[in-house]
């Protein structure tokens, strides 16, 4: 019985196979596998689940099953040939060579097992050959950089060889392999910088997508020692060896998304010790005295990118929880540090603002309000534990790790501005003689006081002191510190014309001194980036933003500082927050003049618009702007480090390419300056609000310019769930794209924005359906679309079919355009629009009468496809008044504008003749 079903099984499994079900008839040859003992029947199962294994590309299974047929019977053909063509695939070219050449030796006629055997000969001489001299290459090169007599030129060449052959699988292996690591090693302890550089990135190469070779060089070069290379002062050899960690990490992680096979997969079993490992050595680094201020930057770099969750879909957090528990203090340690003072730790500009950074994503990724009360509490004990009525210095510590956090999460550090001691403590450091205690002092205060709640608690208490130090300092840095908090605390009534803090004229007095001070080469990037902040506040006041724009040589100051490559990245924030003021591109909350009405008779506040706040004076803040040379800031703006370009700041960015691009004259020129292509990335990541902005910026470029910027993301422009403008202009964009060429019209076919181009032809809204029509009439061009109009059993030639019979020229002059490609290129698609509506005749005879020429063209055209499809087609028009309206427009005397229309009629009357339907009168 067991043995007669196994039979029936691989039938079943035959018929799988032949059907291109595999998976099916590989389920099949299995279960009848467990049914038989009979060897015939066995090795056929085998060799037949060899076969689903090679169509399904499963070749470490093909091959096991092949050779277990084998086992059964050594001069099983097939098996052999089965066998050697899934060792091919996985390299084995040597195995694969001798399988087809005992296939070769039992069938010397068959020209396949011929074919192969020359092929894979050729495989195997160009593989030794490739091995033999990256061998020799590799020792070559080492010979030379161990060399201490090699010249300059030499050294450098081999140490770039060395760099691009490590990043090749096929290198990396051979160097691995060849004793590369111990020499790799002497080129570390040379202790000269480009040497020791040239073996960081020969190390990051062979890590990349390899976990069993990351885990062996993370043990070979020990954590401890990576992390020394990394604490030195280069910023080259830092970031190089930051990237080699990064490389580590996502080999171990399984960040490089590689499949690992067989031995691979066996060699690393669990990696979770090795990543905690090196998550310790890089929270040690952050407090340690020995590391440089690069140093620490990418340690936190690592940290910010490794830590938190990418999705927090994903449940686990427990990285997370790890480093909040075991490097909470030593962060915090990092965002307190003061500059001015003996015990401070070596930093650059951005140290504290990457460590305010990584507490905001820590907080961000906690579950649970356990788990931030948790994250609270040991912010509190560190904050009230480092105060000391004794001991001044660390007072201005605890101040500083408030300001901090004040500048990551927001809600924590005004639960921390609660706690006793920290406000009277700001007043207290406000007042001091020390200039470090009044700087730390007040840049609390303008952290402080972000939002309106707690900035109205400080205009009460903070306002006259911030005042009062502004007047009485004759320190610069202080001074402009002190009108930076008094630029925030006035403008806390946002764009509210009524809800002014201070008196008339006073936030122009106070913009106008920033821009004074933005202006001033002389003083330090540090303090003119206080200025650029206080520009951020007060240019919410319509009068200040309008000035501003009018400073040319302050805005360029502005752009400038944004575009430096070295000085504190932090800025990029307070920029692209003065030009979304400017631009006017926040968000402005639609006024319901009913409401309106309602709230004066109760005698609430209703909050009024700047006059200059008005369209009129936004577009020629606009102009002004792009006159000014916005566009290439911002191009720099986007390629900045991620750490610091935050998701925040990308949104920002986006709303501001978005108004940039508000008039099509101008679009034109963002494009040349690079602004299309600095769009992509921005359209791609950030926040989803950034991410529409970003898109419908593109789109809106991609429907007047060259397309060729739009050519990585076309299915970024149209989503659904955006509003009709933005998908509108996006449909307007890919129109033009498709229209450019095949490749993006493949493109967007394999991005699958097909189907929301289609159900937009479905709109009501008319500019929309039109709109989408038009793009399909593009779209209809490509091979793959048409595939999709002459598969059965859907409705997308009816519908262009009844577009065609609308009433609105512009949609029926696209409809008929794409009706007469479509008919041009199958004659399928001719019996098919005959078949879809009954009105079809009805509605060709209106496109060949129609006054507007271009769709009484594509009308006719669509008549001459039908007359040259078929002969019994061509007769059921003829009988038609098809025939007198052809005859009409064929006799009509050919002027300029209507040749290519009486053209066609008189082709289609000649088609008729051939046919014998007609005949020419004398």
């Amino acid at each position: 019985m067991a043995e007669a079903e196994a039979m029936q099984l691989k039938e079943e499994g035959n018929q799988h196979f032949q059907l291109q079900d595999y998976k099916a008839a590989t389920k099949s040859y299995s279960q009848a596998l467990k049914l038989t003992k009979d060897k015939a029947l066995l090795a056929t199962l085998y060799r037949n689940r060899a076969a689903c294994g090679l169509k399904t590309e499963s070749y470490v299974q093909a091959a096991s099953d092949a050779s277990r047929a084998i086992d059964i019977n050594s001069s099983d053909i097939k098996a052999l040939y089965r066998r050697c063509q899934a060792l091919e695939h996985l390299g084995k070219l040597d195995q694969a060579f001798k399988d087809v050449q005992r296939c070769a030796t039992l069938e010397p006629q068959n020209q396949s097992f011929q074919e192969t055997l020359r092929r894979l000969n050729t495989s195997i001489q160009e593989k030794l050959r490739v091995q033999f001299s990256t061998d020799s290459r590799v020792q070559t090169m080492f010979e030379i950089l161990l060399d201490r007599n090699s010249e300059a030129d030499k050294l450098e060449k081999a140490a770039n060889n060395l760099i691009v052959l490590s990043r090749e699988e096929a290198g990396a292996e051979r160097i691995f392999q060849n004793n590369g690591m111990a020499l790799l090693m002497q080129l570390l302890d040379t202790k000269r910088p480009e040497l020791m550089l040239a073996a960081v990135r020969t190390l990051s190469g062979m890590c990349s997508s390899h976990r069993a070779r990351a885990t062996a060089i993370l043990h070979a070069v020990r954590i401890d020692r990576i992390c020394s290379l990394m604490a030195v002062e280069s910023e080259e050899m830092s970031l190089a060896v930051c990237n080699l960690l990064q490389a580590i990490i996502d080999a171990l992680s399984g960040e490089d998304k590689q499949e690992h096979r067989g031995k691979e997969e066996a060699l690393v079993l669990d990696s979770k010790k090795d990543l905690k490992q090196i998550t310790n050595h890089l929270l040690d680094m952050l407090v340690s005295k020995k590391v440089s201020g690069q140093g620490r930057d990418q340690a936190l770099n690592l940290l910010n990118k490794n830590v938190p969750r990418k999705d927090l879909a994903i449940h686990d957090n427990s990285r997370t929880i790890y480093v909040v528990d075991n490097g909470l203090r030593k962060i915090l340690k990092v965002v307190g540090q003061v500059p001015d003072l003996p015990s401070c730790l070596p930093l650059t500009d951005n140290t504290r603002m990457l460590a305010s950074i990584l507490i905001n994503k820590l907080y961000d990724d906690l579950r649970c309000d356990p788990e931030r009360d948790h994250f609270r509490k040991i912010c509190e004990e560190y904050i009230t534990g480092t105060f000391d009525p004794q001991d001044m210095d660390k007072n201005v510590i605890a101040i500083q790790t408030v300001s901090g956090i004040l500048q990551g999460p927001f809600d924590l550090g005004n639960q921390l501005l609660g706690l006793k001691g920290v406000m009277e403590m700001m007043v207290a450091l406000c007042g001091s003689e020390r200039e470090t205690d009044q700087l730390v002092a007040v840049e609390a205060l303008i952290h402080a006081s972000t939002k309106l709640s707690r900035a109205t608690f400080i205009i009460t208490n903070g306002v006259s002191l911030l005042k009062e130090i502004y007047k009485t300092t004759k320190n610069e840095k202080i001074k402009i510190r002190a009108l930076v908090g008094l630029c925030k605390l006035g403008s806390a009534g946002g764009t509210d014309y009524a809800l002014r803090q201070f008196a008339e004229g006073s936030t122009e007095k106070l913009a106008k001194q920033c821009r004074k001070w933005l202006c001033n080469a002389s003083i330090d990037t540090r303090t003119r980036k206080w200025a650029v902040e206080g520009l951020a506040y007060l240019t919410l006041d319509a009068d200040v933003k309008d000035d501003f724009v009018q400073d040319i040589p302050a805005l360029q100051a502005m752009f400038e500082l944004a575009k430096a490559s070295t000085p504190d990245k932090t800025i990029l924030y307070s920029v692209a927050t003065t030009l979304v003021n400017c631009t006017n591109s926040y968000d402005v909350k639609e006024v319901i003049p009913e409401l309106v009405q309602l709230a004066k008779f109760s005698k609430q506040h209703v909050p009024e618009e700047h006059p200059k706040d008005k369209k009129d004076f936004v577009d020629m803040r606009v102009k002004r702007l792009l006159k000014a040379g916005v566009t290439s800031a911002l191009v720099c703006m986007v390629k900045a480090d991620n750490a610091i370009l935050t998701d925040q700041t990308k949104e920002l960015l986006a709303r501001v390419f978005l108004a940039l691009c508000d008039n099509p004259k101008d679009r034109g020129t963002i494009v040349a300056q690079g602004g299309g292509k600095a769009l992509i990335p921005l359209a791609l990541e950030g926040t989803d609000v950034g991410k529409v902005k970003a898109a419908h910026a593109l789109a809106k470029i991609a429907a007047v310019s060259n397309p060729d910027i739009g050519v990585s993301t076309p299915s970024a422009l149209l989503n659904t769930q955006r509003d009709g403008l933005q998908n509108y202009e996006a449909l307007l964009g890919l129109t033009n794209l498709s229209g450019r060429s095949d490749k993006l019209r493949k493109k967007i076919f394999k991005e699958k924005a097909l189907p929301d181009i289609e159900n937009y032809m479905f709109e009501n809204h008319d500019q929309l359906r039109q709109a989408a029509t038009e793009c399909m009439c593009n779209m209809v061009v490509n091979k793959e679309v048409q595939e999709r109009f002459l598969a059965d059993g859907n409705d997308r030639l009816k519908l262009v079919v009844l577009l065609c019979g609308e009433d609105d020229d512009k949609l029926q002059n696209a409809a008929a355009g794409a009706l007469a490609m479509l008919t041009a290129s199958h004659k399928k698609l001719c019996f098919k629009m005959t078949e879809v509506t009954t009105q079809w005749l009805e509605i060709l005879q209106r496109l060949c009468l129609h006054d507007r020429l271009s769709v009484q063209h594509r009308g006719l055209v669509i008549a001459y496809n039908l007359l040259a499809a078929d002969a019994e087609l061509a007769k059921k028009l003829v009988e038609s008044e098809l025939l007198e309206i052809l005859t009409v427009v064929g006799k009509q005397e050919p002027d300029e504008k209507r040749a290519a229309v009486v053209q066609t009629a008189r082709e289609c009357l000649v088609k008729c003749m051939d046919y014998g339907f007609i005949k020419p009168v004398s």
